[in-house]
């Protein structure tokens, strides 16, 4: 068994001696987590809070899926990651880019070096854009294996290091909008675990749940209780388990059941005429039927010569909007890459989301339910909770300051009393 430490983005993490398994649950908010609780649905969750760690932590803003799962797999901020949302403007071309290719992830996440150290890891996801950020530089030649559960179904031993693995999972390709995404994303990890032994997993499941239903819905409250026994199992086998969250989850809508959005771009069009500024959302991805392209976030680049303080009067005045700040306010106050960055960036408040223009945005995937996403700052509080205990150290660390998401495997890999 190897041991000493390994230096990954400016830490020194202790090689492990038990199997390291840390699970992001996608749109975790600490609701669901206080309601399960409350209601006995959790019974190894609420023992580990009993009798291992907890607190409450601080997401890399904007709280998003692909930030904050960057975030906790490279045990850094943004800053250093480079990647802090899904889209930005390029101000060249004045086209979009995508964030969530491999491209513009500047550094390597934790499973990866540790890959290239000799340690066999795994990595799990419930969409194909994660794992393919979170596998840049992994080596899959010592039975590591990186893979989704969106596509299970065509995994090969050069792109994921494991074949045929709906039949090694046993269980039929998930639906995409279904609990079974992320269930899938656990059931591979436990089979991963007794079959290959790796010294760290990293699983990250999908927010589809949240998304659709509030704490206490009887479908939440049957995932939790699912997700609960399932990671009770990893801890049968001899893991160490950390809980994350990439972000919250906040109802968005009105009183009438319909979104309340602040249709940014044609406020500003009407102000300031078509094509003077740029609205881009961040959180847009292939998956509207979660939110529609709507969060609590939004950049705005200026493609005139406006003065800024013009703009900032005229979308704060706006009901619905939070804050808005400036480029360099925004990069110093979240520690998030320059570069990327609009001119403004806008928060909506705790009931409210950001769009472009109505037309568009789809918002048929809803199919009439309540919107609930996620984006601002209001959905930045996520749960921190590990199954053994800490030590004096590292707990008085979290009593000094708020932890941050980003520290999930420095606690987990060294903050572990032995």
């Amino acid at each position: 068994m190897a041991t000493g430490t390994l230096n990954v983005n400016g830490t020194a993490y202790r090689w492990p001696q038990n199997p390291i398994v840390v699970v992001c649950i996608d749109g975790g908010d600490p609701a669901y987590i206080k309601h399960g609780l409350a209601n006995g649905i959790i019974p190894t969750i609420e023992r580990w809070i009993r009798t291992g760690f907890h607190t409450l932590a601080r997401a890399t803003m904007p709280s998003f899926t692909c930030p904050n799962n960057m975030s906790i797999a490279t045990g850094c901020p943004a800053s250093v990651h480079g990647i802090s949302g899904n889209f930005y403007l390029d101000r060249k071309t004045r086209k979009p880019v995508v964030m969530t290719g491999p491209d513009l992830l500047r550094v390597n996440s934790v499973m990866s070096e540790f890959s290239r150290r000799g340690a066999r890891v795994v990595s799990v996801t419930a969409k194909d854009k994660l794992r393919r950020q979170l596998q840049k530089n992994m080596d899959l030649s010592n039975g590591s294996a990186s893979f989704s559960s969106q596509h299970a179904d065509c995994c090969t031993l050069e792109e994921n290091g494991i074949e045929t693995t709906l039949d090694f999972v046993g269980e039929p390709l998930p639906d995409m909008y279904s609990a079974e995404l992320s269930l899938f994303v656990l059931n591979a990890g436990l089979k991963l675990l007794k079959v290959r032994r790796p010294e760290i997993l990293y699983l990250s499941l999908t927010d589809f749940i949240q998304h659709a239903h509030a704490p206490g819905h009887p479908a939440a409250n049957h995932f939790y209780a699912e997700m609960d026994t399932l990671l009770g199992k990893f801890e049968e086998l001899g893991a160490i388990v950390a809980l994350a969250a990439d972000h919250g989850m906040n109802d968005k809508s009105n009183d009438d059941g319909t979104p309340c959005v602040v249709w940014l771009q044609s406020i500003l069009d009407d102000e300031f005429g078509r094509g003077s500024l740029t609205v881009i959302c961040p959180i847009t991805d292939a998956f509207v039927g979660h939110h529609g392209a709507l969060g609590g976030f939004v950049r705005v680049y200026f493609n005139d010569d406006i003065r800024p303080e013009r703009v900032k009067e005229t979308i704060s005045d706006v009901p619905g909007v939070d804050c808005v700040l400036s480029r360099m306010d925004v990069v110093r106050e979240y520690n998030l890459p320059a570069g990327p960055e609009g001119d403004l960036a806008v928060f909506g408040d705790l009931h409210t989301v950001i769009g472009t223009r109505e037309v568009d945005h789809d918002l048929h995937g809803l199919k009439g339910q309540r919107l609930r996403t996620h984006g601002s700052v209001y959905e930045a509080d996520v749960p921190f909770i590990i199954s053994r205990p800490v030590s004096n150290e590292y707990a008085r660390r979290a009593e000094d300051a708020r932890l941050h998401s980003y520290e999930t495997f420095d606690y987990v890999l060294n903050g572990i009393t032995v």
